[in-house]
């Protein structure tokens, strides 16, 4: 839920409720859409909060162009050029083509999702030792073509296909 908290838009991203002596709390944490500061704010039962209106756009990344990144609307074939604060974290995992939801406020983009999961190739991971060469035998170091750094099995090798989390930077599986 996206709420707008001192003039900027934030999403709630933790909420529990409390009750003391009769009245009811709902604390929250915050998360400036904007900056990314973290603000905890109770509020009491029935406190009205205006809704923030955010609107998502699906739009395609194109190509990197020296430090920006060039993403195009899926509707009016518009291109927009974006800075890495633009983009956020998700840029370590974006390769051309993909289908990326840009984050607006008014006409202010303040961010861009992407897919949870996503696919990439390993480009350069060091080869496993011969004993211990199961999923459950520990991890090793990989870079994706992306240039993401990730924790993969030992049998994973170069030039695999592997599938991500984004959120949490974790190998799913195999491709």
């Amino acid at each position: 839920m996206e709420v707008m908290k001192t003039g900027n838009p934030s999403v709630v991203f933790k909420q529990f409720a409390e009750y003391l002596h009769k009245n009811e709390e709902i604390k929250t944490k915050l998360k400036n859409v904007e900056t990314g500061n973290v603000l905890e704010k109770t509020f009491r039962a029935g406190e009205k909060v205006a809704k923030a209106m955010l609107n998502r756009k699906e739009m395609q990344y194109l190509y990197k162009a020296g430090e920006e990144f060039v993403m195009m609307d899926m509707e009016s074939y518009e291109q927009l050029q974006l800075t890495k604060d633009q983009v956020g974290d998700g840029v370590k995992y974006m390769k051309e083509d993909m289908i990326v939801q840009v984050l607006m406020h008014d006409t202010k983009i303040i961010g861009v999702d992407i897919p949870a999961h996503v696919e990439l190739k390993v480009v350069d991971t060091p080869p496993a030792a011969e004993k211990g060469n199961t999923a459950q035998g520990g991890t090793k170091p990989a870079t994706l073509e992306t240039g993401a750094v990730v924790q993969v099995p030992f049998f994973v090798a170069n030039d695999d296909v592997i599938r991500v989390d984004t959120r949490s930077n974790e190998y799913l599986d195999r491709v």
